[in-house]
């Protein structure tokens, strides 16, 4: 049976059993518990990293890192009416929260050299749709996309100069580092999320970093439906079911034990890549742009250039697909065709097959928001960038399953494809 590479997908230490035969042993089958707390404290550790500017910052160990959007909205007030201006270049669960509370995403277009949002068109935007509605936007949602951080520096700088709070989602983004600082320590909230495709699992689960103490026990008021102190259940505010479990936590204790040899495997492959790619014509391996990204190389990504010819690329649209590609996480419709108004270069598509048919799973990048149909009547301030990097890109297999022979064989077939 051919061997299957898949994206990214999550390799236990061997240390899981232990903090889960702890929660059964000791009835903790809850959403609270002993390893939810201890969850925390290995978070708090890893994220202020000996800074000391960072010892006040604490961490909410959530059902997903699409709650932690949800839950910093609700604790920065945000409700209808309000806008949030959100980077466009990304997964939905980045935009969607800010629909749950009623209020209106703003998609901003990336910049070239991290692929996310562009302090420019931040700006921008910013003055725009204050002149336009007359208020200013309630928040700034900032994307470290597949694992690359944006470009904090000039992000806070607008973001402060309009005394806007920022979010930063470092779903994708755990162990990456800006200026030596972890990822989704910067703003006045992080997201991190720890599905089954992430730097670290709890099968699924998320994290909000919060700016102190006070602010996290807010958080987890809100996570816990809301509940207020009295011998039976009284309820002033609408809450939500969002804490992570016990179970899934003491996962998240394991995986802790490993985090530094997973990002240290994702940096050793996208070496590789990077190597491997450096005397190919046509086709580019995003790096770190600049001295102050060291990305965690979550998903290794490629681009190829619209001129790179690769074999039966004149096929690669003539059927639809059934399923949906990246994963099979829940139910999908049935494509009606097999195109729609924006969509990866028929190169792009013919590689992704012909990996899929070597037992290679690849996929497109993010489709940016704005040109999502659910979307379509949003504000948007767009530059190109991210429409041309849908077109062009392709993300390869980077977890800690992935060896180094598994690399080679993956580019070697891509390089077999081309003509």
């Amino acid at each position: 049976m051919q061997k299957r590479i898949h994206l990214c997908l999550a390799h236990m230490s061997g240390n899981e059993m232990k903090f889960i035969q702890d929660a059964f042993n000791t009835n903790w089958v809850v959403p609270l518990g002993p390893n939810v707390n201890g969850f925390e404290q290995d978070l708090d550790r890893f994220l202020q990293d000996s800074h000391p500017e960072l010892a006040q910052k604490r961490t909410v160990a959530l059902s997903s890192g699409t709650a932690a959007i949800h839950l910093a909205l609700v604790a920065l007030g945000v409700q209808p009416g309000d806008e949030v201006l959100c980077q466009s270049f990304t997964f939905c669960a980045s935009a969607h929260p800010v629909t749950y509370v009623g209020a209106t995403p703003v998609f901003i277009d990336s910049e070239q050299n991290s692929w996310n949002i562009d302090p420019l068109l931040l700006d921008e935007a910013i003055k725009k749709r204050t002149e336009t509605t007359g208020r200013k936007p309630k928040a700034v949602i900032a994307v470290h996309l597949y694992g690359m951080p944006a470009q904090l520096d000039r992000i806070l700088e607008v973001t402060k100069r309009h005394k806007i709070p920022l979010i930063e989602d470092a779903a994708e983004g755990f162990g990456t580092r800006y200026d030596g600082k972890q990822a989704g320590t910067f703003g006045d909230f992080g997201v991190l999320s720890f599905n089954g495709n992430k730097m670290i699992t709890t099968s699924g689960g998320g994290a909000l970093i919060c700016p102190d103490e006070e602010t996290k026990q807010r958080v987890m008021y809100y996570a816990t439906q809301a509940r207020e102190a009295y011998p039976y259940y009284q309820h002033e505010h609408i809450g939500f079911n969002y804490r992570l479990s016990n179970i899934c936590a003491g996962i998240g204790r394991g995986q802790m034990t490993v985090i530094d040899s997973h990002i240290a495997h994702h940096r050793h492959l996208a070496h590789l890549y990077a190597q491997a790619f450096a005397a190919t014509p046509g086709i580019e391996f995003h790096d770190n742009p600049s001295a102050h990204s060291d990305s965690n190389f979550w998903l290794n990504t490629i681009t190829l250039s619209p001129s790179l010819r690769v074999k039966n690329q004149e096929k690669a649209y003539s059927e639809t697909i059934t399923t949906a590609v990246g994963g099979a996480a829940g139910t999908v419709h049935k494509a009606t065709s097999a195109h729609t108004d924006c969509e990866p270069n028929p190169n792009v598509e013919a590689m992704r097959k012909a990996l899929d048919e070597a037992g290679v799973e690849s996929r497109p990048l993010w489709k940016p928001m704005h040109k999502q149909p659910v979307y379509a009547s949003n504000p948007a301030f767009t530059n190109g960038v991210s429409e041309q990097l849908f077109k062009t890109g392709l993300c390869l297999p980077s977890g800690p399953m992935v060896t180094e022979s598994d690399a080679q064989f993956i580019v070697q077939k891509i390089k077999e494809n081309i003509i």
